[in-house]
C-alpha cells in the first residue's frame, strides 16, 4: 500500500511520521511546493521575522528522521490535479503518482482582493519563509510601514516591526483589531495595547487604493486619507488551497469537506490542517481552524484513520499570539456569542474572558492567565450552562466548576 501526502505542511509531516509510528509499513511520499523542508509557520510573523530565530529551529523535522522512516519528501513538487478514482495525481512537471490513498494537506494562500495597485513592488503577504525573507529585507528604524489587516499574523507584524523602529499605521474595516474573532469588547483593549507601543490605528476604514511608480509610495483609504509608507504588509484572510481538487468529485466549501474522521466523501482521500473543513462534534457542525496545534494534531489523526486506528477528532482548539509583552491564548471556538464574562480585569491586561452561548461556554481567551485558561479546558468540553458569578470570581476554582 502506498500513501501520498500532498502538502510538505506540518499537517502533512505529521500525517507521514504518525504513519510510520503507527506501524505502517508501505510507502509514503510527501510532496511539498516549497522548495522548504515542512516547516512551522507562528515565528513568521514574530521570532524568525525579527531576526532572533534561525529557520532550522522552525522544521517540523530535521532531515534524517524523514529518512530514518523511509519517508520519501519531496520539495519544490506542486501538484496540479487529483484523480481519486484512478487513484493518481498530476505534477507540474506533467509527472505522475499512484497511490492508494491521499491525505490532502495544501493549506492556504493570502487571500488577494481587487484592490487597485496590489501588483506594486514593496507589498507583502506573509505566508511562507521567502515571503518572510522578503519582507525583513525591508525592516529598519525610522521606515514607514503600513499594515492591512489587524487580524493575528497583522497585529503580531505591527509588533514586531514596532520593535524594530519601524513607524506603523494599520488600517483595519472593523472597529477594533481582532473584532472578527473576539469581539470588540476585548478588540479594544489590543486595539489599546498596540496604540501604546505606537502603532497609529485607523479603525473602520479600509484600503482603497496602493499608489506608486514601481514601488509603493502611499496608501489611499476609503474614508479619503492618504497613508505616504515605504512598504506595506497585507493581511486580508486566508484562501484554502483546494484548485488541485477541481473535477474530482471531492466535495470542496470554503476548503475540502471531512467527516470527523478526517475522510472526504471520497473512499480514500482524506485532508487535514487549514485547508479541511471538518465535521467538529463539540461544535455541532463543520469549521475550518488555521493554527498550529490544530495542524499538527489533525494531520496525526488522519493518518490513524487511514490505518483503521482512527477515533472522532473532537480537538479543544487552541492557539496563541504573543505582541510585546502580551500573551493572548484563545481555547475553544464560537461562532456567535450573547454574553462575555470577564475574571480579571481588561484595564490591567489581565484576565480570562468567557463567550456564552444560553448560559453555555463556547471558548475562552486569555490576556497573560495562561494557567487559569488550561484549568478551563474541562469546562468547555462539557457543553453545560454554568454560573456566571462563578466564572466571574477569582477565588472559585474553574476545574470544580466544571465538576
Amino acid at each position: 500500500m502506498k500513501v501520498a501526502i500532498i502538502g510538505a505542511s506540518l499537517a502533512g509531516a505529521s500525517a507521514a511520521v504518525t504513519l510510520r509510528d503507527e506501524g505502517f509499513d508501505g510507502e509514503i511520499e510527501l510532496i511539498g511546493e516549497e522548495p522548504e523542508l515542512p516547516y512551522e509557520r507562528p515565528p513568521l510573523s514574530k521570532e524568525y521575522l525579527a531576526g532572533a530565530q534561525a529557520f532550522e529551529q522552525s522544521l517540523v523535522h530535521p532531515a534524517e528522521v524523514y529518512e530514518q522512516r523511509s519517508i520519501e519528501l519531496r520539495t519544490g513538487a506542486a501538484v496540479t490535479s487529483v484523480d481519486p478514482r484512478e487513484r493518481t495525481a498530476v505534477l507540474a512537471d506533467g509527472s505522475r503518482l499512484r497511490a492508494d490513498a491521499f491525505v490532502i494537506a495544501t493549506g492556504t494562500r493570502s487571500r488577494r482582493p481587487p484592490i487597485a495597485g496590489l501588483e506594486l513592488e514593496g507589498i507583502h503577504d506573509l505566508r511562507s519563509r521567502a515571503d518572510a525573507d522578503a519582507l525583513r529585507a525591508q525592516i529598519a528604524p525610522g521606515r514607514r510601514a503600513v499594515v492591512a489587516g489587524m487580524g493575528f499574523v497583522g497585529c503580531e507584524v505591527a509588533a514586531t516591526l514596532r520593535d524594530a523602529g519601524v513607524e506603523v499605521v494599520a488600517i483595519e474595516a472593523f472597529s477594533t483589531p481582532l473584532e472578527r474573532i473576539l469581539g470588540p469588547e476585548i478588540g479594544r483593549v489590543v486595539a489599546d495595547l498596540q496604540a501604546e507601543h505606537g502603532v497609529e490605528m485607523l479603525l473602520g476604514d479600509g484600503v482603497q487604493a496602493f499608489e506608486g511608480d514601481g514601488a509603493v509610495r502611499a496608501v489611499q483609504t476609503m474614508s479619503g486619507r492618504l497613508v505616504e509608507c515605504d512598504f506595506a504588509v497585507v493581511g486580508l484572510g486566508a484562501q484554502p488551497n483546494t484548485e488541485l481538487l477541481e473535477g474530482s468529485g471531492i466535495t470542496v466549501s470554503n476548503g475540502v469537506v471531512v467527516d470527523e474522521y478526517c475522510r472526504t466523501n471520497v473512499e480514500g482521500v482524506y485532508a487535514a490542517g487549514d485547508v479541511a473543513l471538518h465535521a467538529h462534534p463539540l461544535v455541532g457542525g463543520h469549521i475550518r481552524v488555521e493554527h498550529w496545534r490544530n495542524a499538527a494534531r489533525q494531520g496525526a489523526a488522519a493518518a490513524r484513520s487511514i490505518l483503521g486506528k482512527g477515533a472522532p477528532y473532537a480537538e479543544l482548539h487552541w492557539f496563541w499570539s504573543d505582541q510585546y509583552d502580551a500573551n493572548i491564548q484563545y481555547l475553544g471556538h464560537h461562532q456567535d456569542f450573547d454574553e462575555l464574562v470577564v475574571r480579571g480585569s481588561l484595564d490591567d491586561r489581565q484576565f480570562l474572558a468567557f463567550y456564552l452561548k444560553d448560559g453555555v461556554p463556547q471558548s475562552a481567551v486569555a490576556f497573560n492567565m495562561a494557567r487559569q485558561l488550561r484549568r478551563a479546558s474541562k469546562l468547555l468540553e462539557a457543553g453545560r450552562p454554568v454560573d456566571a458569578g462563578l466564572l466571574r470570581d477569582p477565588g472559585a476554582d474553574l476545574r470544580r466548576v466544571a465538576a
